[in-house]
């Protein structure tokens, strides 16, 4: 299938490592020019160096989404370094899990509101796209109670609501809103290896409650992401789609 990607224009927040990174990998393998921003300098320029090499426009800056200033900067002048806007993809977290107040302050202003204020900064160049659409990144906690119920899982379930109701408000624009809502995603460096090597009573509890026997991989949630994202998906909005090899037990209707 063709997705269409060829020659879009996407911003992904958070593109260097994990999900993100494997969100930018898959738009620009798929010929879109892709800007992204990351807190680490080094990696901000490793990646960027990776996604030019497949040949497209790729715009690599250092910013943390909870400077909402500096985000709105990142993403005009992302827009402006590939002639506009198609695709952006709200992806980074806060991985806010202790209930204290810093958590929640933590989750409110990375989460929530890097979120919000993405599609703030984004919507004036997406007006003007013929393929507009909206990616948050929620996660399985924020459909169901489990040991990150507390910030994180409150945020996650705040931007399904949130994207759903842009996909709402913005039809009428030609914007589509759609989230992907991960499960447990193992890779190098994430949260769940290191959760694997210090705390393996808890990794192991939330790997036998798996029935794949296994937990996800970020290409396989990147796949969900690049599809939404993409003009092959122009009928879907207000979709919250899971991706967690039946992780979790309820029912979505």
């Amino acid at each position: 299938m063709d997705l269409g990607l060829k020659g879009l224009r996407a911003v992904v927040t958070g593109g260097t490592k994990g999900i993100g990174r494997s969100i930018a990998d898959t738009l620009a393998a798929e010929g879109t020019h892709v800007a992204f921003c990351a807190r680490n300098a080094e990696e901000v320029a490793a990646t960027e160096a990776a996604l030019k090499a497949k040949g497209v426009t790729a715009v690599g800056r250092v910013v943390d989404v909870s400077d909402g200033a500096a985000l709105a900067a990142f993403v005009d002048e992302a827009a402006a370094a590939m002639g506009g806007l198609d695709i952006i993809v709200a992806n980074v977290s806060a991985l806010a899990i202790p209930n204290d107040e810093a958590g929640w302050k933590a989750g409110f202003e990375t989460d929530m509101m890097g979120t919000v204020r993405l599609v703030n900064a984004a919507l004036p160049h997406l007006q003007k796209s013929s393929a507009a659409a909206i990616v948050t990144i929620s996660s399985v906690s924020g459909r169901e109670i489990d040991f990150a119920a507390g910030p994180y899982g409150a945020f996650k379930a705040a931007i399904i609501h949130y994207t759903q109701g842009l996909a709402y408000h913005l039809a009428g624009q030609k914007i589509r809103a759609n989230t992907v809502s991960p499960g447990n995603t193992y890779f190098p460096g994430g949260v769940w290896e290191k959760i694997q090597h210090g705390n393996p009573d808890l990794y192991n509890m939330a790997l036998g409650l798996n029935p794949t026997g296994r937990m996800g991989t970020p290409q396989e949630m990147a796949n969900a992401a690049v599809f939404l994202a993409s003009p092959a998906a122009s009928f879907i909005t207000g979709t919250n789609l899971v991706v967690d090899g039946a992780l979790t037990k309820g029912v979505q209707l």
